[in-house]
């Protein structure tokens, strides 16, 4: 391999890595912003929370078409148009002056960044060697993994110090060296005629869109008891419905083919990815929660506070990229999935004493569970799918991914919601002024359990009931690392030594 070659890489690598940074990194980096954007728009904090879901719906639709716009386009032709319009979209969104607007924008944003995971990651592996395919999935999981983690850290350093539209200003410089980088490094493929599935892409389109607002919305409207959710249920049902009728019927091109699914490793990855959203994100929510409203840090310390997941991850990714190909990918999962169950069981013990040192092993742990599963994952995935049907399976593998993170962000935020209103319900039943620990707790203060003191039980009382809730949330995490294992075990091997090699499939 000449000189050339490897710099040629070294820019190839670094433009498609940008571009993978902060299309991920723009699905946290927003969420400790939220507060002072909603406050600006003069939107509530329910209407702000479409901020979110519009760019997920967006991006969720079209990741499954990565595979015909590559086709139709080019490779590259496509990475750039989706380069070009996310970080368009992205100064849009800063300049947003109303709800309206910025929701629109972020509309935008997920259709041109839909496909830069799935493209960059099928890039990444057509472009290295063999025998270093394992190393380019852990540079790729690098960014996939870490930005999403580091996110809430420069968001608040953001917000605090410029505001809150640098969080979206801060894609165009890095936006604009990938698009010049992969303009000049990344190599193109054929254009190639293919036709369009557009009744599977609205049946899709419909599932998504019906899911994403019965998680968004059935909280906060009561579930079935709203109209709008009853509505919402019908919608993913029957477009699901459809979608599969419609592709196992059609004799056409169809948006992707199911046979995918009929691969096992394929199946089992992509429901151990959705599970693994499930505790990133999931673990994401809730961290915020317990170091902000319940520790009482400012938005910048809580992001400094959640760093040592981060910084797991990132130990856990450089190493694994040099195991991968020498010890199989189900062993370095199994690890994985020991760590984050670990770090996962340690949250379940913090309580309102505890402190951001008491919580760095925890978070390392969880951080490193999360790395050595999603690179060795994401190789076995496509280690006995057919080449032909890699590059769509790609888009596919992502959005089972994101649909996996939405639901866990569902699951996890209703048992947190769900086990405070039980505690509340519990505690209170224990404040009784005539109770000697009442009194005792009161009297040095000279309250009285009226007035003040009154006010005082209830606001601690809330305050532990939060902090329950919290704690139940935290064992869902725990219970969805142990849902892993069974399918983990339906996961064929790759042979020794090329545990990541087969993953070449990507760059069909």
């Amino acid at each position: 391999m000449t000189q050339s070659d490897v710099g040629s890489r070294f820019f190839l690598t670094l433009a498609v890595m940008a571009a993978t940074v902060i299309q991920v990194l723009d699905t946290t980096i927003v969420n400790v912003a939220l507060p002072h954007m909603a406050g600006e728009l003069s939107a509530s904090a329910d209407q702000i929370s479409w901020v979110l879901t519009s760019y997920i719906v967006a991006s969720s639709i079209v990741m499954p078409m990565t595979g015909y716009l590559a086709d139709r386009l080019g490779r590259r032709r496509y990475l750039l148009v989706s380069i070009a319009g996310f970080v368009a979209a992205s100064a849009l969104c800063g300049i947003a002056t109303s709800l309206a607007e910025i929701v629109l924008f972020r509309l935008l944003q997920g259709l041109f960044g839909a496909s830069l995971v799935p493209l960059s990651q099928a890039i990444m592996v057509d472009s290295y060697p063999h025998h270093e395919r394992g190393k380019a999935l852990a540079i790729w999981g690098m960014g996939v993994m870490v930005a999403p983690i580091l996110g809430p850290t420069l968001g608040g350093w953001l917000t605090e110090t410029v505001g809150w539209r640098w969080t979206f200003y801060i894609n165009i410089p890095v936006g604009a060296l990938s698009l010049a980088l992969a303009a000049r490094h990344v190599p193109d493929t054929p254009v190639k005629t293919r036709d369009m599935d557009w009744w599977g892409l609205v049946f899709l389109a419909m599932f998504i869109g019906g899911l994403q607002y019965l998680l968004d919305r059935g909280q906060q409207e009561d579930w079935l008891s709203s109209t709008s959710i009853r509505l919402s249920i019908l919608a993913l049902a029957t477009g699901l419905a459809l979608f599969v009728a419609h592709t196992l019927a059609s004799r056409r091109t169809t948006l992707f083919d199911l046979r995918i699914f009929a691969d096992r490793n394929f199946a089992a990855a992509s429901f151990v990815g959705g599970a693994m959203g499930l505790s990133l994100y999931g673990g994401m929510l809730l961290q915020p929660v317990l170091f902000e409203s319940l520790l009482q840090y400012p938005t910048l310390d809580t992001g400094l506070a959640m760093m040592p997941r981060g910084i797991g991850s990132l130990i856990s990714m450089l190493i694994v990229g040099r195991l991968v190909g020498k010890v199989g990918a189900k062993p370095l999962i199994w690890f994985g999935i020991a760590s984050g169950i670990t770090g996962a069981w340690m949250m379940t013990r913090v309580n309102l004493d505890s402190n951001a040192p008491m919580m760095i092993l925890p978070l390392i742990l969880q951080g490193i569970g999360v790395g050595f599963v999603f690179v060795p994952l994401s190789a076995i995935a496509f280690a006995t799918l057919p080449r032909a049907l890699a590059t769509e399976a790609a888009g596919v593998y992502s959005l089972v991914r994101s649909i996996g993170s939405s639901i866990g962000i569902s699951i996890v935020s209703v048992a947190m919601t769900r086990g405070t209103q039980a505690s509340w319900g519990a505690l209170r039943g224990y404040i009784d002024p005539f109770r000697f620990e009442v009194r005792q707790y009161l009297d040095p203060l000279r309250l009285k359990a009226q007035g003040a003191g009154l006010a005082l039980l209830a606001r601690e009382t809330a305050q532990q009931a939060q902090m329950l809730g919290l704690l139940r949330a935290f064992w869902v995490i725990v219970v969805s690392f142990l849902a892993m294992i069974p399918l983990v075990m339906l996961l064929r091997p790759a042979r020794a030594g090329a545990a990541a090699a087969p993953a070449a499939a990507l760059a069909e």
